[in-house]
């Protein structure tokens, strides 16, 4: 589109389907992306084998479902009752069979520039995860004028609660587009060492979802819950830190004088956003309701992201991350799996399309479910898997995707897609294309080089 502002071609990538070759047309107004991060299997969720070998087919016994193809896990009756309104991709495959470089690989749509086993952290040069396209994006067309941020992530940034911290992920963040298109992330503490929210229940006290880069040094090194500050006296002395900041300098804050940077500037005034300081309150959710997702850290996590984007906010990435080093990434056994991870899924994703459903909401949102990688067919016998990127499951939904459909044909083991593989690069274009982005749009770098954000990628038009 020669001629046109990179804020112009934005807003005509939001009128237009991209490349002007489908004539599907875009319906989502936001995105809840659900990241299983460590790889659930995908033969003991939505491509079950009970024909397969005994050490094949898992420990698991197939429900039916609303969708007649669609053999799902006896954990996931939630989910069966709710197939008619999503579509399982049984063909999700790439080579990077990592945990780290997965999760920044279907986030992104672009292979880590980190080789496996060079490295787990996030860095500079990472690509864009499309939650950071977004706000992009929208900073290109409204500036920071918006009174709500694009792109959230809940609960935590991945890594924050697996162990003691020590592995923060790639994947969520801008990389090298620059940090003021980073996600604004809340912050969930754990009890302990070895304690495990997404698995119990949780009390509103824990449930504060401060915004973690407002948070103070006292409240970062607090031990107990009591020394933590309310999420509405947060709210509040945030807003009187900008505001004495603006009246010091006589008008609005400049980056230099006041200290903050772009990104922490923009945090600090969305506090002061009615909309943002309603939707960050669980409290104003009926009992009924969530208890329907489950009280569990999960399930009000992903009834947070109903909150946000029903209120505007337009890209919102929950994390379900391996608290205890493992969860998803079930080398062990399987218990974990059948007690609390599959459980835990199911109640909280079939109620969020449930929930969205009645709100009138689904036609309108996106919804993802994925791991980054899936699990080996062959089990130990404790049936533990390994790590298997080769194949696995995404659930995806909404936004005018029909619902009750099998997306890719697997062999009779689970291990490798028969036709039509997808790979990230596909799903971040398929992302793309659902929220009326331009899939070949190009950023300018550090070098003002435009870099195409994704490359041989397609969206999954048929999906429509």
């Amino acid at each position: 589109m020669p001629g046109l502002s990179l804020a112009q071609l934005m807003a005509a990538g939001r009128d237009s389907v991209a490349g002007g070759s489908s004539t599907a047309v875009p319906k989502a107004r936001s995105v809840i992306f659900l990241l299983l991060f460590g790889g659930p299997s995908q033969l003991e969720t939505f491509d079950m084998k009970p024909e397969a070998a005994a050490r094949i087919r898992g420990p698991f016994q197939p429900i039916a479902s609303r969708t007649p193809e669609l053999r799902i896990c006896e954990h996931l009756p939630g989910l069966a009752a709710a197939s008619d309104k999503y579509c399982v991709i049984r063909s999700m495959s790439h080579s990077f069979n990592d945990h780290s470089g997965g999760g920044h690989y279907i986030q992104t749509g672009r292979r880590w520039h980190v080789p496996i086993g060079g490295g787990f952290s996030p860095t500079p040069k990472d690509w864009p995860s499309v939650g950071s396209v977004v706000e992009y994006s929208d900073q290109q067309v409204h500036g920071l004028s918006r009174p709500l941020p694009s792109y959230m992530v809940l609960p935590n940034s991945l890594g924050a609660l697996q162990e003691k911290g020590q592995y923060p992920r790639p994947g969520e963040h801008a990389g090298w587009i620059g940090p003021r298109y980073n996600p604004l992330t809340t912050a969930i503490q754990k009890r302990s060492i070895d304690d495990n929210p997404y698995w119990r229940s949780c009390t509103d006290e824990e449930l504060s979802f401060q915004i973690a880069e407002l948070r103070s040094a006292e409240d970062v090194t607090a031990g107990r819950l009591s020394r933590r500050q309310s999420l509405l006296t947060q709210f509040d002395a945030a807003r009187e830190r900008l505001d004495a900041a603006r009246s010091a300098s006589g008008g609005p804050v400049s980056r230099q004088g006041s200290g903050f940077d772009a990104f922490r500037e923009r945090a600090f005034s969305l506090m002061t956003s009615a909309g943002i300081r309603g939707a960050l309150n669980l409290r104003e959710e009926s009992p009924e309701v969530r208890d329907r997702y489950g009280r569990h850290l999960f399930g009000q996590s992903v009834l947070m992201a109903r909150r946000l984007v029903e209120a505007g906010v337009r890209y919102v990435t929950v994390h379900y991350d391996c608290v205890d080093g493992y969860s998803w990434d079930s080398h062990r056994n399987s218990d974990d799996v059948k007690r609390h991870l599959l459980p835990t899924f199911d109640q909280a994703c079939s109620a969020l399309l449930n929930d969205l459903d009645d709100r009138g909401l689904l036609g309108e949102t996106l919804v993802v479910a994925t791991g980054e990688m899936g699990r080996t067919p062959k089990a130990n016998a404790e049936w533990g898997r390994d790590h298997w990127s080769t194949l696995f499951s995404s659930l995806i939904a909404g936004a005018g995707i029909r619902g009750g459909q099998v997306h890719g044909r697997t062999d009779r083991d689970a291990a490798y897609a028969e036709d039509t593989p997808v790979s990230p690069e596909d799903l971040a274009a398929t992302i793309c294309h659902a929220l009326g982005i331009d899939p070949e749009l190009r950023i300018p770098n550090a070098e003002n080089r435009p870099v195409p954000i994704i490359e041989n990628g397609s969206p999954l038009l048929s999906l429509w």
